[in-house]
């Protein structure tokens, strides 16, 4: 078991996640209320989710020993693809629970009517 969290996925999974459920919580604290900013709001949470995702995948080969550098001379502009794309299949695990968390966030309006 000890072995899955550290050199599987299934940390990561759990931290992408838990980063799901927390991007629009945090967002929605700054971001003014009504239906067009919630919108809004889900477009930047899944823009911030997307390139966390990236990100989260680019430190998973750094850690397993995969220089960044050598990716970029061999590969080309074809990492940041691979990396898009990886985190697009991430969306699998961090999309339900990003919706789920922009379902709560009008019952915290003060002005705004649902």
């Amino acid at each position: 078991m000890a072995d899955a969290f550290s050199t599987g996925l299934l940390l990561p999974a759990i931290c992408l996640a838990a980063l799901g459920w927390a991007v629009p919580r945090v967002l929605a604290v700054w971001w003014p209320e009504g239906v067009k900013w919630l919108i809004g709001l889900a477009f930047a949470s899944t823009f911030v989710m997307a390139l966390s995702g990236a990100a989260f995948f680019a430190i998973l080969y750094a850690s397993q020993g995969i220089k960044l550098d050598d990716l970029w001379e061999t590969g080309g502009l074809s990492v940041p693809i691979h990396f898009a794309k990886l985190s697009l299949i991430s969306a699998l695990l961090w999309a339900p629970l990003m919706v789920l968390s922009l379902i709560g966030v009008p019952k915290n309006w003060v002005r705004e009517v649902w």
